[in-house]
């Protein structure tokens, strides 16, 4: 059985930067985990008591969320091959 994975982007309305991590984090999730994933955007601008609450200070700031452990990456994602190592992605490393 393979895991589920889901994150959560917070992202700054169209900025270039969340653009950029929004593109990327799709790029990744759809090499590495094809049907494994979903990811949930919260724009800080329409929701930043959401922001505020989960401790997020910057943006773009991809959560985690499962398969534990939850783990933070700020920034643009564009070192795919470190965030998905980072995310426990590499190869192999998705089939449970």
């Amino acid at each position: 059985m393979k895991r589920h994975f889901k994150f959560r982007l917070y992202t700054t309305g169209d900025t270039q930067n969340s653009t950029e991590a929004r593109v990327n984090l799709a790029a990744i999730c759809r090499h590495h985990l094809p049907g494994q994933y979903e990811i949930e955007i919260v724009d800080v601008l329409k929701d930043p008591q959401r922001a505020l609450a989960d401790g997020i200070f910057m943006t773009p700031t991809l959560v985690k969320l499962a398969p534990s452990p939850k783990q933070r990456i700020v920034g643009t994602l564009s070192e795919t091959e470190m965030v998905s190592q980072a995310l426990g992605l590499e190869q192999g490393a998705v089939a449970a």
